[in-house]
């Protein structure tokens, strides 16, 4: 029995729960895989958009507006990296020059500050990779990127170590208002019971309203196709670069990563599956193709891997965060697709205001607002290095060599609140396979510290739970020593 019930575990989830756990209440988030982040919010642009692209007086325009202002102190608070490097949005047709002016009147409008439309000379001046063909460019000093796996596992660490439970491989399939008022929900795990209910289930959101509501919600499964190219090259350009907005979204960007990579995409490709997220050769050649109107000579060498995400569309294309009407006590949180990622501050922060108001919730006198990220390795000096080493020898063993990546900072990702159980837990909070090699070498070396650490078998291990097993059965038996 709980006081609110949150379904889902993606950014929006996480950014709900984290505001919740700031009141007396008891909030229970369901998750249906093994960990957070695991469906939209693990394979997006990892940006933060300023806000001039979606429309005036939107639910969109404002809470991009709004989560974007508030990202600076939320990454100091829960010790994330994120870093304005600011955006441009490229024009190479002169017929063109006007869209670039309707985007910039948008913004103003949408409160946008420090917007700048820039001649062809003042963005290669800024940019040397653009397209020969530059005509102009609207700049965005607010633009910003950010990791999205940080962001959404430190943003469920904080809301767990102020009270909220999670559950896990926990998959809603039945929601019914009972005689007593009360939600019941059953799942493959149980069941559970709350007053309140947000749905924010990604793109199983209308499965899970069309179960309380007469009023029918279909959300479009929009795959977006991704390349992302080796550090070598993550200074190819410094901003990040978007082409002019079609109906279909903002188009194929190509911009740094936080983590000092170079990314280029999405796609935009409606289908019709909840997890068809399998990339294919037509999707990355368009990925190539529209990325390199805009910047030339992109370094497609360095690839190192690719994937593909899953955007939740309405068709209206407006996010959808309201109380059912046909379901009180029920509120959704659906739509949700970019600038998600960038609102998922303020996203939190409506529903929370919306649930204080409506169940009398007084804030908690010991709320913690802040969260010690991972010990990072990179960067230290010698000196700072042998220091570590002695406190904790762990981080003399590198285990990933691409990123370099010890042992100490693996056996953090595992024992933190909510922590790893699965070589993608350990890949995304200590980005241990992200490199060159993409866990080619790393990974048996991390399923070592999962056995020892949680007492997993080989066969136990995954790579992001479910029936996603390394090691299927033993062929051999054991070896005894002489």
């Amino acid at each position: 029995m709980y006081d609110v019930i949150v379904i889902g575990a993606g950014v929006s989830g996480c950014a709900v729960a984290r505001q919740l756990s700031r009141y007396d209440v008891n909030v229970c988030v369901l998750e249906k895989c093994e960990d957070v982040c695991e469906g939209t919010s693990k394979a997006n642009s990892a940006i933060v958009h300023a806000g001039f692209d979606a429309d005036e007086g939107s639910l969109m325009a404002k809470l991009n507006v709004k989560g974007n202002a508030m990202m600076d102190d939320l990454a100091k608070d829960l010790d994330i990296p994120f870093k304005r490097n600011g955006s441009m949005v490229v024009c190479i047709h002169k017929e063109e020059l006007d869209g670039l002016k309707t985007l910039y009147e948008r913004g103003v409008k949408n409160g946008v500050p420090g917007l700048k439309i820039l001649t062809r000379e003042e963005a290669l001046e800024m940019e040397p990779n653009l397209s020969d063909n530059v005509e102009g460019a609207l700049f965005a000093p607010t633009g910003g990127i950010i990791c999205p796996f940080e962001l959404t596992i430190a943003m469920a660490e904080n809301a767990n170590v102020n009270g909220v439970e999670f559950r896990f491989n926990t998959r809603v399939e039945d929601i019914k208002k009972g005689e007593d008022g009360l939600w019941h929900l059953r799942t493959n795990n149980g069941e559970y019971t709350a007053k309140y209910v947000v749905n924010a289930a990604g793109v199983y959101a209308d499965k899970i309203h069309n179960m309380v509501s007469e009023d029918k919600m279909h959300i479009i499964e929009r795959r977006g196709d991704y390349c992302l190219l080796d550090k070598e090259v993550g200074g190819y350009v410094s901003h990040t670069i978007f082409p002019q907005p079609t109906k279909y979204g903002k188009g194929v960007l190509v911009t740094p990563t936080v983590h000092g990579n170079l990314l280029i995409g999405p796609t935009a490709i409606d289908i019709e599956n909840k997890e068809g997220t399998a990339t294919t050769a037509q999707g990355l050649n368009e990925v190539q193709a529209k990325a390199s109107e805009n910047v030339k000579n992109l370094p497609m060498r360095n690839v190192i891997t690719s994937f593909a995400g899953l955007r939740a569309h309405l068709e209206r294309h407006e996010f959808v965060i309201e109380e059912v009407k046909d379901a009180p006590c029920f509120i959704d949180v659906a739509g949700i697709e970019s600038p998600g990622l960038s609102a998922s501050p303020a996203i939190g922060e409506m529903v929370a205001d919306m649930l204080k108001d409506k169940m009398g919730l007084k804030e908690k006198e010991n709320f913690i607002s802040t969260r010690k990220g991972i010990t990072r390795t990179e960067g230290l000096s010698i000196e700072e290095m042998n220091e570590l080493i002695k406190k904790n020898p762990a981080y003399g063993t590198i285990v990933c060599r691409c990123e370099s990546i010890t042992e100490g900072e693996i056996l953090d990702a595992i024992h933190r609140p909510l922590g790893a159980r699965s070589l993608d837990g350990v890949k995304r909070r200590t980005r241990a396979g992200m490199g060159r090699c993409q866990a080619g070498f790393c990974s048996p070396r991390t399923m070592e510290i999962l056995n020892r650490e949680l007492g997993l078998t080989y066969e136990e291990i995954t790579k992001s739970g479910g029936k996603s097993n390394i090691v299927i059965e033993r062929t051999k038996g054991e070896v005894s020593g002489s």
